[in-house]
């Protein structure tokens, strides 16, 4: 089946769904005899848009390249019928949509599917269900847990995110929502209002009574703050659970800066470990380059560039998702290898590396131990970071008061750009507060590369019964500018992953883990590495009342007095895997 071929566009066909209602789809398939691959995108973006015909795989070039693409409307949105409800429809939409897809005359009866974010999710979804005709899937920046990693991560509600998707989408979809829910002007004029001062709206108290949602506009929302939990509503639907029933192939896409980064690594590793069948296990592939979810055309990420290798184009990314539909869709046989299993862009380096693994065997897991003489409270204060274990030292001592958070500045974040930025940016600003402690290595002597999962152990004590502690994995460079790499948070209630909340005593040392997810970055020499303690990372997450009540209930803050220990009786340290040099 070579190309090119012309091409024959078949928009609004309709596709029934199992329990009748009607979606639709938009076709771009060869203007020729035969039967072709065919690649679904399922979005709830729009099937009509520039972004779902294009994007980082284009509907035509697919086309001309011997492929039946197929744009949806998920249920619910757009020119589709239904109510959207994130997720919950997804496994079985999807597996009557690919069977749609594989029943058509100008199909041969093998799809693959493609798209990222939300439309990642339709895939993964799909896929645990095992449709017969779904061959492989190409998922990009997107989640393994839509608990852990969509609406919260580390027992931290994602507020920006949660407030700018949802009333993203709720805009987005303005004349289907107003059809249904028959909005008065005067309600759609509110709901403008909220998301023009979506700022205003992530300080709104109580959380669970936030304005706009109150009249059946995006009701999950509600539901997402009522299940802060991991219990049968998030199991449901996890995809983390089910990667020994997908049998799939699956071409990763990621960004170091992209808020599904962690999740796209997990699907990527827990699919090479425990994939249904041999093909899916050694058909992963996982491409992670220097890109947040919007920031993905470019080297520049944040007030960074990366250089021009750093785009999508020079890495020919259309090009390797094609080879990949070709190698599991047309049966043009050539080993992942060639392509290479793992493809890596090494910040500070700046250059594309292929691997054969992740994580790397060759990275050696160092421990970098927080030091301080009792006042590491900013960047002038006197922590430090180094390999050497503590020995009695006094602990570090800051004031987290919610009423004054500090401010999310770029990191693995999406969101509405005017308050969620994402990306590398300079933290000196974040850094000469005093409830932000700060450990710096002195001058790196040589080249030190870091790639490979980062977390940190943190011994810290609270005057509350509840709060968060947040930290932050930073490269300092000869001229002060300190880049964010990574970052994380762990709500003290929470510190036992998917167990249910246990409030903490007050003033008791405990020992938190905290995961930044990963990075790569070559350390230059005559850098120096960082690490940022603090508790708040807004509006990034929800600012901690400190109070222990249901989160989102709040309607007033206190203050807590936060302890950092490193000492020999508490290690406080950061794991980063050095990789050696070549």
């Amino acid at each position: 089946m070579a190309g090119p071929y012309s091409i024959k566009f078949e928009p609004n066909l309709p596709l029934m769904l199992r329990d009748g209602t009607f979606t639709y789809v938009d076709v771009f398939r060869p203007d020729a005899g035969g039967a072709f691959p065919g690649l679904l995108q399922r979005t709830p973006y729009d099937k009509s848009s520039p972004g779902s015909r294009g994007g980082y795989l284009d509907a035509v070039h697919a086309a001309a390249r011997g492929y039946a693409v197929v744009i949806q409307d998920v249920r619910g949105r757009h020119s589709s019928g239904g109510e959207f409800v994130p997720f919950v429809d997804e496994t079985n939409d999807g597996h009557d949509s690919i069977e749609w897809v594989a029943g058509q005359p100008w199909c041969n009866g093998r799809v693959g599917m493609y798209g990222g974010s939300y439309v990642g999710a339709t895939q993964w979804l799909a896929a645990r269900d095992g449709p017969a005709s779904l061959t492989c899937i190409a998922p990009g920046l997107t989640a393994s847990d839509y608990h852990e990693g969509w609406v919260w991560q580390g027992g931290a509600f994602q507020l920006g995110f949660n407030l700018s998707w949802t009333m993203g989408l709720t805009l987005g979809n303005w004349d289907h929502l107003a059809n249904r829910l028959y909005l008065s002007p005067q309600l759609q004029d509110m709901l403008i209002d909220a998301t023009d001062d979506l700022a205003d709206l992530c300080g709104f108290l109580p959380m669970n009574e936030a304005p706009g949602f109150e009249y059946g506009v995006a009701p999950y929302y509600f539901d997402w703050l009522e299940h802060p939990e991991y219990d049968d509503y998030w199991r449901r639907i996890s995809i983390e659970e089910s990667h020994s029933s997908i049998a799939v192939p699956a071409y990763n896409i990621g960004g170091w800066y992209d808020i599904f980064l962690g999740g796209t690594i997990r699907n990527f590793t827990g699919m090479r470990a425990g994939g249904k069948s041999e093909a899916a296990r050694d058909g992963q592939q996982l491409i992670v380059g220097p890109w947040s979810h919007w920031g993905f055309s470019s080297g520049l990420n944040g007030d960074r560039t990366f250089g021009r290798r750093a785009s999508p184009a020079h890495l020919d990314l259309q090009g390797g998702i094609l080879r990949f539909f070709d190698r599991w869709l047309k049966d043009e046989h050539r080993p992942v290898s060639d392509d290479g299993r793992v493809r890596l862009f090494v910040l500070g380096k700046n250059a594309w590396r292929t691997e054969d693994e992740w994580p790397l065997s060759r990275a050696r897991v160092r421990r970098y131990y927080l030091h301080s003489r009792g006042k590491a409270n900013s960047a002038y204060g006197d922590g430090w970071l180094s390999e050497a274990p503590p020995g009695s030292e006094p602990f570090d001592v800051f004031l987290y008061n919610p009423v004054d958070p500090i401010p999310t500045r770029g990191g693995a974040i999406t969101g509405q750009l005017d308050i969620l930025p994402a990306g590398a940016f300079d933290q000196s600003g974040i850094e000469e507060r005093q409830d932000v402690l700060v450990y710096t290595t002195p001058p790196l002597s040589e080249d030190t590369e870091v790639t490979g999962p980062v977390s940190v152990a943190l011994y810290a004590s609270s005057s509350a019964q509840d709060t968060d502690f947040t930290a932050k994995l930073v490269d300092v460079g000869p001229s002060g500018y300190a880049m964010n790499l990574a970052d994380g948070i762990v709500r003290a209630r929470y510190r036992d992953p998917k167990q249910p909340a246990s409030l903490i005593d007050a003033n008791e040392v405990y020992e938190f883990t905290i995961d930044l997810w990963a990075t790569s970055n070559l350390f230059k020499a005559g850098h120096r590495i960082r690490v940022e303690i603090s508790s708040s990372n807004y509006p990034r997450f929800d600012r901690n009342a400190n109070t222990g009540a249901p989160i989102g209930s709040d309607t007033d803050f206190v203050a807590a007095l936060q302890s950092v220990h490193h000492s020999s009786e508490y290690p406080s340290h950061i794991l980063l895997p050095v990789v050696p040099p070549a």
